[in-house]
């Protein structure tokens, strides 16, 4: 099949339609995943268990502690992205029906979260079962979207649109974000129960992503017609078909296999600080002195994803000037910077001060080492296995995002420190340095463009 042609590469329009599909989703990531839905279902199925006179709840037979239930939900999710988006990958790249499968699973995931307006009282496990096809259609949705970053943008430009992505969906999400912050801070006063306040602000993540995604399937093309099937197949037959031949091909992408490598690692320490972050900014606030509310994170939470819109848009303006890798080698810097000043800092009466401006550092490389990262990967996949490989990518982003918080706790259990548990952090950036310098992406690149199918 042919490469898409040049009339349609660069389209402004088109790129903006992209770009909203991250305006759209980060939705979910932000008022779903960061901030109202693990803590509303852990509080109804505390309730239930108090209700039952127990310490657990029951999950299908299975007793589950009330604040585990949803953390559960999650790793569950993220195993299932990773045995279902490697074939799902495949089947989009063998069908040529990636904008389709695109649409279906980003409007699954979009009805699921609305119908997270239904969680209440006896009800808290279906907040995790909704979240489980939430996440997972998530993931996939995203392996499609990406996907397209090396169709919709010529090779000098595509740092600049990943960026340009990337800046969009912090923007969106952190619009939606304080809004529903707004509203649920003022919901008493409004006469409008807190309860009822979380489930709105959950219902109206899914509307905002089911809504703008309207904007990306009107703009976004298909590259190629839908191929049919062959005959006695069927498409997970063909997927996994897909898969198999993708492996024995592998031994032709060396460098690409060393870049997956090096984001493996950088990236978990990446997600593991994000994750980690309300966690340890606890310990020092009252260290300090400070009364440490959810008013103080809450309001870093939203600095850095207004931030993180600016830093996305300056780290694309930088690998322009640098170059990608040389871009995303100055932020593992800076993340290492984050993780030693974190240690060592963060102490005295402007404790507080200094979090905000550790949190403006985060925000300022966040995005932007992402974004440079999707740009690079997208130059070192072969055509027509574009699909396939940003699976393995995003699984490497999100199917191993375990081992960083597994270290956090593991020094802090050790230890007793979380200041100590933060820094060994530093052992994923350090890494990602010294791998990343090795990658050589001319190479990486010629092998993609040099690709002959066997």
């Amino acid at each position: 099949m042919g490469t898409a042609t040049d009339v349609m590469v660069n389209d402004k329009k088109e790129i903006f339609g992209w770009a909203m599909y991250d305006w759209a989703n980060s939705a979910f990531s932000t008022t779903v995943g960061t901030v109202f839905l693990g803590p509303y279902v852990a509080s109804l199925a505390r309730a239930a268990a108090e209700a039952a006179g127990t310490e657990t709840v029951s999950f299908f037979g299975i007793p589950v502690a009330p604040d585990s239930f949803l953390p559960y939900c999650i790793s569950f999710s993220v195993g299932m992205q990773v045995l279902f988006l490697p074939i799902l990958g495949a089947i989009a790249d063998y069908s040529h029906l990636r904008k389709t499968m695109m649409r279906i699973f980003a409007t699954i995931g979009a009805i699921a979260t609305i119908l997270m307006f239904l969680i209440t009282g006896d009800l808290w496990w279906l907040g995790g079962l909704l979240f489980i096809v939430a996440n997972l259609s998530f993931g996939a949705a995203i392996v499609f979207y990406n996907a397209y970053l090396p169709d919709i943008a010529s090779e000098d430009e595509r740092d600049r649109v990943s960026s340009y992505g990337w800046a969009m969906g912090y923007l969106g999400g952190g619009l939606l974000l304080a809004l529903n912050l707004a509203f649920f801070i003022f919901s008493e006063d409004i006469g409008v129960p807190s309860d009822l306040a979380v489930r709105i602000n959950l219902a109206s993540a899914g509307i905002w992503w089911l809504g703008f995604s309207f904007l990306t399937w009107g703009r976004l093309r298909p590259r190629h017609a839908a191929r049919s099937l062959p005959a006695n197949e069927t498409y997970a037959s063909i997927g996994f078909k897909q898969l198999r031949k993708t492996f024995s091909e592998v031994r032709h992408f060396p460098e690409t296999l060393k870049f997956l490598l090096a984001y493996f690692l950088y990236n978990d320490g990446i997600q593991t600080v994000i994750a980690v972050a309300a966690t340890f900014a606890a310990a020092p606030l009252i260290q300090g002195g400070l009364e440490q509310d959810q008013t103080t994170l809450t309001a870093v939470i939203l600095m850095i994803q207004f931030m993180a819109f600016f830093g996305a848009l300056f780290w694309g303006k930088l690998a322009k000037w640098i170059g990608a890798k040389q871009s995303v080698i100055v932020s593992l810097v800076i993340w290492s910077g984050v993780v030693i000043y974190a240690y060592g800092g963060l102490k005295g009466d402007n404790v507080t001060t200094e979090f905000f401006i550790l949190g403006a550092f985060i925000a300022l490389v966040m995005g932007g080492s992402q974004a440079i990262s999707r740009s690079l990967f997208a130059q070192m996949i072969p055509n027509g296995k574009e699909a396939e490989f940003f699976a393995f990518y995003e699984i490497s982003e999100r199917g191993t995002s375990w081992i960083g918080p597994l270290v956090f706790g593991l020094a802090n259990q050790i230890f007793g420190n979380l200041r100590i548990a933060i820094l060994a952090l530093i052992f994923f950036f350090v890494m990602g340095l010294i791998l990343l310098p090795f990658v050589n992406v001319n190479k990486a690149i010629a092998d993609a463009k040099n690709y002959k199918a066997e």
